[in-house]
């Protein structure tokens, strides 16, 4: 039971002390603090402290628990998730989104080969799957899915391995995607296709929030595919084959509390088949007679195996364990990947001025108005303060002009420090500079 807010603090510091050091909870407060030291926990408040330590006891009793039972094929631990009560995590770490209609377009239904498959394949071996990465407290798990099984894709096919941009799919792709709302990974590859190609990680990378698009952003086409494929709903084998070809992404039911503190071993639930997650099919095979998939998850490298888990294979349910053969896709791709773009050109200010690549231009004098005079903004999208001498990044769009400081919002003392404006260029070095500028 939480605490009253309403209680005085040096009381509620001392409930604190004598809950965490009471001779019932003294092992479960030492664990707790070396937790806390493990991964780098902080919290705001001692109130928030206590609330914390309750999680992380009652998640340690369940722990304790399912460990102790000898008929186990997986293990938990008390991983970074071990202070989160199942509700908050159910809250923070999931983002499927089934009952959107899956789209039609560029669609086909996998119909299987010929032959046999090999008896294990993990496509990290064949340098096939990028490095695991965190989707924060945000629900976009189903563009970490859609951005591996391209990842993948494009390596097989070009022989590089690329990681690409989910920032720019919670960003851009609005159409029936919500960003950490939720999503389906058929819609992203619609996207990505519609787009003609994907931007990188590094070039538009991860903030784990919904941004605002950055259009300019939207021409940079490193990646592409061709179309998608699915899977028939509940067909094992037909899912086999196609992760014998390449990286699969699926819908799972992420949601138990088993999955939360999953560390590792073969894991066959209980779940339930009520998709609520998506993760990337990244290989297969067998331990002791007993047969799994390897399935790279978005919740770091802090969970499971480095990341990773092994979920039971041919477990004689046609959905198969957590509804894992009920959505599955693929990316299609046959085409080469567009050529390097040329660098971004100067941006225009006017006629004769401009900024550096990269720069928001921002107008210093204005008469009747028309701009007489420009400086320069080192950001992006930039917003420019009303002092004309400073201006603040587009997610701190707040100006505070006598403290130099640029807030997230109204009543939100989230802040960052403002940027100094430089002059702007008059001219330009060549009649190619002047056309870069003006050329459509």
């Amino acid at each position: 039971m939480d605490p009253s807010p309403s209680l005085p603090k040096p009381l509620l510091s001392l409930l604190l002390l004598l809950l965490l050091f009471s001779p019932l909870s003294f092992s479960d407060s030492d664990l707790f603090e070396s937790w806390c030291k493990e991964h780098s926990k902080r919290y705001a408040s001692e109130e928030e402290k206590l609330a914390r330590f309750r999680a992380f006891e009652d998640n340690r009793a369940f722990v304790t628990e399912h460990n102790a039972a000898a008929n186990s094929s997986y293990t938990l631990t008390l991983n970074a998730f071990a202070d989160l009560t199942h509700h908050e995590f159910r809250a923070l770490r999931l983002g499927l989104s089934p009952r959107l209609a899956v789209p039609s377009d560029n669609r086909t239904a996998f119909r299987g080969f010929v032959g046999d498959v090999p008896d294990s394949i993990d496509w990290r071996k064949k340098g096939a799957v990028t490095q695991i990465k965190d989707q924060g407290s945000c629900g976009a798990c189903w563009a970490f899915s859609a951005t591996g099984a391209i990842e993948g894709i494009n390596q097989i096919v070009t022989g590089s391995l690329v990681s690409l941009s989910e920032q720019e799919l919670c960003d851009c792709d609005r159409t029936y995607n919500s960003g950490c709302g939720g999503g389906l990974m058929d819609y992203a590859f619609k996207w990505v296709i519609q787009n003609h190609g994907i931007d990188t990680e590094d070039d538009y990378p991860y903030q784990a929030a919904e941004k605002t698009c950055l259009k300019n952003k939207l021409n940079h086409r490193i990646v592409t595919i061709d179309g998608y494929t699915d899977i028939p709903l509940d067909s094992e084998d037909l899912l086999l084959q196609a992760v014998a070809t390449q990286p699969v992404s699926v819908g799972i039911c992420g949601s138990e509390r088993a999955f939360q503190l999953y560390s590792k071993g073969i894991f066959t639930g209980p779940c339930s088949t009520s998709l609520d997650h998506a993760v990337l099919i990244v290989g297969y095979g067998s331990e002791d007679g007993v047969d799994y998939w390897i399935l790279k998850n978005s919740w770091g490298t802090n969970w499971g195996m480095d990341g990773y888990m092994h979920m039971l294979r041919n477990s004689g349910n046609a959905q198969g364990v957590c509804g894992i053969n009920m959505l599955a896709s693929y990316p299609t791709k046959t085409s080469p990947n567009p050529p390097p773009s040329p660098g971004p050109g100067p941006t225009k200010c006017s006629f004769l001025t401009y900024c550096p690549a990269g720069n928001t231009c921002c107008c210093t004098w204005r008469v009747l108005g028309l701009c007489l005079s420009w400086s320069c903004c080192e950001l992006e999208n930039a917003v420019c303060c009303k002092d004309h001498r400073s201006c603040c990044p587009s997610d701190y769009p707040i100006c505070d002009t006598s403290g130099n400081r640029c807030f997230k919002g109204n009543g939100n003392s989230t802040r960052v420090k403002g940027i100094e404006r430089k002059n702007s260029y008059l001219g330009f070095d060549s009649w190619n500079d002047l056309l870069k500028v003006w050329d459509p």
